[in-house]
């Protein structure tokens, strides 16, 4: 721990540059890189993050930091470089981009409070005050004391800062700071152990004599522990405490949220393409870092191999960081985990109360817990010394973050690798086209599983076109008689099926049976589903919905007609064909609520389930060994999306959940409904062929400079006034074809499709426009639309954003 009397900050603002504050005295000791601090920035105070401490103040009247606000960092120094290069790759502020990484409600600032006074209530009262005043006073003498934030969001009026800085000049309110708490808080408990000597002596009762008598038993027990021996413990330790009989201590304890106990398990016998590969990879570890991607078909074993590198890594005293893509997967590869590794792992993901992350969190940087699994977000965890990186279904786009910082999870973790000289490992079935690339082109290390554990054969896949069912009746145009044939054959064999598409609701298009309108969301341009347990239209973008009783908004006619279909309508014609059976379902909605996802993995499981319908969510790496038939209710779904990979989506979204049959003993089978059956995506996705579809795939990126033969990024320009954003689009647009004409001498080629509309050109009230930007060089790029954003005529637009997507995946 140094002592230098300055401290660069990162503050938790949008800003791009880092602030150089004093470090007072008092603070000269406990001020480390990694602990968040209070900085006073302008009127205000705001968090910041110490980056580093430094001798001098580099020419700038420094101010002092106000407080320090954490007694351990909350991120390894050795961070520090992978968040500046995130900042500058991403284009996104520093700040930002450290509070994104750390757990969720750790940040502190100064709220503007407003409350009333003495000669404001008198005036309220007698009527002599402005419209705008009397709806402020009006609203204080209810509340009391309420912060501007929300005043402004009650009253419905954004420019009520410079009502109330009026109103507090003539004496009717008066306005304060108050300084937010943490949400996150880390839980502390009370651990009490026998004193040697009491300093008096107090009268014993039964109580008090059996609290010291289980205290003998151990050296050290928390009070929690105690309350479960003499349940009035807390109120009985006070006294004792106080007369010297016994001694406390608070410390920080751990919330467990990894469930049930695991049994411990048995490592099996390695194939000998397992053995050859865990081989490999354990010979390379000690040479530092290296990309491989592990290319093994469904069921060949990949996460056992993953599970040897941790062991070789925690052998060598190292830490290992794993990704998986969905939280509905964590669930098992935890368990995997934990019955090989023990309480030596953490989890992380969104699903974790606040204090429970911020325990994993603290527990992972006081390396009491080596194995590190979580979805995209922990790629950031604070690993002190990582020995291993590895990315499981790397393909898997739920990497890619879409709002805020707009990160690659995947492309995180080859950086961190990197950063810290240590191998990554990156695992599918169906790799992603980039992937795939950089091994032909020497970039990536290729790795191949060829054949399932114990020689089992992929399933037998039979094509259904459905345009040939285009005339049949009810049920038969939407689950074929080949399809339910296939059920009900499995299901009197007592074998498990599953049912998928991968579209929520029962009517995914409902119209007005008198004017022919869709009915659409009020807030986005999208067409609304209906859900039929909860009897509501439902946007699912924003989330708005109507009653579903509601009349056409163009017309007021009440005859609306549920078209299009998808899982809950499913899972009805399922009941109808096979009322014996028992069926579940498995989408959002019905795995929104805490636990969900888990309650139906173990119904799958435990087989109390006889058909499970569901959407893509059960396509990712599930294993189920009783589920010997797969339908795929309609394969083409994703294929005419207006995306440049939705040929890819297509073919690894099929082949992932084609590969959750027979993955057990007996062998499986799939039923792939379709109504193109000579497209390429599914032509090789029904031999689970993956070299062949990117032999048909890579052409058309190379033509038309799609990556992986360049690199783009796309501009979302939005805001609630449609000619303003529009004007701005356009501008923007103007800026970039400018700064490419100033490029061209130093020999770049980039090319500006747009600006235009979006594919939904309105989403939650805001109106969209988009600029996509292709070129060979990243930092040309990067430049150029760095330019464009820090320029103040585009900054200076209110009420108009521009989102920077670096790579971005999402094209509407």
């Amino acid at each position: 721990m140094n002592n230098l009397p300055y401290a660069e900050v990162a503050v938790l603002l949008p800003l791009y540059n880092t602030f150089v504050y004093r470090v007072p005295d008092h603070f000269a000791a406990t001020a480390e890189p990694g602990m968040r601090v209070l900085v006073p920035f302008g009127k205000r105070r705001v968090t910041g993050y110490i980056l580093k401490r430094q001798d001098t103040d580099q020419g700038f009247n420094a101010k002092a930091i106000s407080d320090v606000l954490d007694d351990l960092p909350l991120f390894p120094e050795s961070m520090i470089d992978l968040f500046k290069w995130v900042s500058g790759y991403y284009i996104h502020p520093l700040g930002d981009v450290i509070k994104t990484a750390l757990p969720a409600g750790l940040n502190r600032y100064d709220v503007t409070m407003v409350s009333a006074v003495e000669k404001g209530l008198d005036l309220y009262g007698q009527g002599r005050l402005t419209p705008g005043e009397n709806q402020v006073m009006a609203e204080l003498t209810v509340s009391g004391k309420i912060s501007l934030k929300h005043l402004a969001k009650k009253l419905g009026n954004p420019g009520i800062n410079s009502l109330a800085a009026k109103m507090e000049e003539k004496g009717l309110i008066l306005r304060s700071s108050t300084l937010t708490q943490d949400r996150a808080r880390l839980k502390k408990e009370k651990f009490l152990s026998l004193a040697d000597n009491p300093e008096e002596s107090i009268r014993m009762s039964k109580k008090r004599l059996q609290i010291l008598d289980t205290l003998k038993q151990q050296p050290e027990m928390s009070l929690t522990s105690l309350k479960k021996v003499v349940p009035s413990a807390r109120r009985l330790v006070k006294p004792l405490e106080a007369a010297g009989y016994i001694r406390s201590v608070e410390r920080e304890v751990f919330e467990d949220p990894l469930g049930d106990p695991v049994d411990p398990d048995i490592p099996p016998e390695l194939t000998s393409e397992q053995e050859g590969i865990v081989n490999r990879l354990t010979s390379d570890m000690d040479k530092g870092f290296e990309r491989y991607l592990l290319f093994g078909v469904t069921g060949s074993g990949k996460t056992e191999v993953y599970m040897r590198i941790v062991r070789q890594a925690l052998e060598k005293e190292k830490a290992a960081l794993i990704l998986v893509p969905e939280i509905s997967l964590i669930s098992q590869t935890e368990r995997r985990f934990r019955a090989r590794f023990g309480n030596n792992v953490a989890v992380l993901h969104s699903a974790l109360t606040s204090t429970e992350f911020l325990d994993q969190w603290r527990k992972i940087l006081k390396k009491e817990a080596k194995v590190v699994i979580g979805a995209r977000s922990s790629i950031f965890a604070p690993v002190p010394d990582p020995g291993v990186i590895i990315v499981d279904e790397e393909h898997d786009t739920s990497y890619k973050q879409e709002t805020g910082l707009r990160y690659n999870a995947r492309d995180l973790a080859v950086v961190r690798a990197k950063m810290d000289n240590i191998p990554v490992l990156m695992g599918s079935a169906t790799p992603s086209v980039q992937s795939y690339h950089n091994t032909r082109t020497g970039k990536f290390v290729e790795l191949e599983l060829k054949n399932r554990v114990n020689r089992k054969p992929l399933p037998e896949i039979t094509l259904v076109d459905l345009k040939k069912l285009k005339d049949a009746n009810g049920i038969d145009r939407i689950i074929s008689p080949t399809l339910s044939t296939a059920v009900r054959k499995c299901l009197d064999r007592g074998e498990q099926a599953l049912i998928f598409l991968n579209r929520r609701g029962f009517s995914t298009f409902p119209i007005c049976g008198s004017c022919g309108s869709s009915l659409k969301c009020r807030y986005c341009d999208i067409t609304m589903t209906f859900h039929k347990n909860e009897s509501e239209y439902r946007c699912h973008i924003c989330g708005f919905s109507y009653t579903g009783k509601v009349a056409c908004p163009d017309c007021g006619s009440k005859s609306i007609k549920p078209l299009g279909f998808g899982t809950e309508k499913i899972e009805n014609m399922l009941f109808t064909l096979f009322p014996d059976a028992r069926i579940a379902r498995m989408d959002q909605d019905t795995t929104s609520r805490k636990g969900g996802m888990v309650k139906l993995l173990k119904m799958i499981k435990n087989r109390t389930v006889d058909i499970v319908v569901g959407t893509q969510m059960l396509a990712k790496g599930h294993d189920f060994p009783s589920i010997t038939l797969v339908g795929i209710v309609c394969a083409d779904l994703s294929l005419n999306f207006p995306d440049f990979r939705a040929s890819e989506r297509t073919f690894q979204l099929l082949a992932q959940v084609a590969g959750r049959a027979g993955r057990g003993d007996m062998k499986g089978s799939v039923v792939m409904q379709t109504y193109n059956q000579d497209h390429f995506s599914i032509t090789s996705s029904r031999k689970q062929d993956f070299t062949e579809f990117y032999l048909n795939e890579i052409p058309f990126r190379k033509a038309l400079l799609y990556p992986p033969y360049s690199r783009i990024i796309q501009l979302k320009i939005s805001g609630r006034e449609k000619e303003k954003v529009r004007l701005t689009a356009e501008t923007a647009g103007r800026f970039l074809q400018t700064g490419i004409e100033k490029m061209e001498h130093a020999g770049n080629t980039i090319q500006v499709l747009g600006p235009v509309e979006a594919g939904i050109p309105k989403i939650a009230s805001r109106f969209r426009w988009q600029i996509l930007l292709k070129g060979s060089s990243a930092s040309s790029l990067n430049r150029l639309v760095r330019e464009l954003i820090l320029d103040k005529e585009i900054k200076n637009r209110k009420g108009v954003s521009i989102a920077v997507d670096v790579d971005p995946y999402h094209m509407l």
